[in-house]
């Protein structure tokens, strides 16, 4: 497949127009186990190789590039989910990147942490795109959605930049507690500030 010019992109992105099919290389940036960054409590993040949005002052724009890093292997999985079973680890954090273009590495991820660990762990994304975009027709988001617990949504703006926020780089950005927003049928904010 040839690169696009991410500048050709549409300024406002759907998901059905760009799919994890078409993008993802099976790569990811870099694996972090137990830290304290990137949600509630300890965590195990993995930041997957990717992202269309390319928006300016991304923290991670090297991770735009679909491929870079390393490739996802059933190594690296079986790792991630032995990291995860330590009692003091609170789940699974997934970053980017772009974590709803690399749904064909993170959709049997997240099936086997629910397997192996119910509930008991809780998954957080981050994404560029609002909650409402992943709510149109593209199976493999809505997926990875439904097994996430926390969703932090929405792309970086430069210009509504708040490193005063929990969790997040601008102002627009929300943390929405996914499983109540479902329940509610509204989006449900995880942390209000």
């Amino acid at each position: 497949m040839t690169t696009r010019d991410n500048s050709q992109l549409p300024k406002n992105p759907r998901p059905k127009e760009w799919l994890a099919k078409d993008w993802s290389k099976g790569k990811i940036a870099d694996y972090k186990p137990y830290n304290f960054v990137d949600g509630e409590g300890v965590r195990c993040s993995i930041y997957v190789s990717g992202c269309l949005f390319a928006c300016p002052g991304c923290y991670n724009a090297a991770a735009q590039n679909f491929n870079y890093g390393i490739d996802y292997t059933p190594e690296l999985e079986e790792q991630i989910l032995n990291d995860l079973s330590a009692p003091y680890c609170q789940g699974l954090t997934l970053l980017g990147g772009e974590p709803f273009l690399n749904t064909n590495v993170l959709v049997p991820l997240c099936q086997k942490v629910r397997q192996r660990f119910g509930q008991s762990k809780d998954i957080w994304s981050w994404t560029g795109y609002t909650f409402e975009e992943l709510q149109e027709e593209s199976r493999d988001k809505l997926d990875l959605l439904e097994m996430v617990d926390v969703l932090v949504d929405g792309r970086f703006l430069l210009a509504e930049m708040d490193l005063t926020k929990a969790f997040r780089g601008s102002r627009n950005q929300r943390i929405i507690d996914v499983k109540e927003t479902y329940r509610q049928g509204k989006v449900v904010l995880y942390i209000d500030d």
